[in-house]
């Protein structure tokens, strides 16, 4: 996990070419910034399925609150 002050991170996901770029299971690949990118160097771009009770906003809202 990497933290970006820009609007987008293709920036950041030029500089470091990661090797997996994973978003939520509401994407499609062909909409994700910087997928061609990755997958041009071999890189994955993975979309990751709802679990039901989790949030990633939940998540923030705990973590800022303590």
């Amino acid at each position: 996990v990497v933290l970006f002050s820009e609007d987008t991170p293709i920036n950041l996901i030029s500089t470091l070419l990661p090797d997996v770029l994973a978003k939520g299971g509401d994407y499609e690949i062909k909409t994700i910034v910087g997928h061609e990118i990755i997958q041009k160097n071999g890189g994955q771009v993975i979309l990751v399925p709802f679990v039901d009770g989790f949030s990633s906003t939940t998540i923030i809202e705990k973590i800022r609150k303590s």
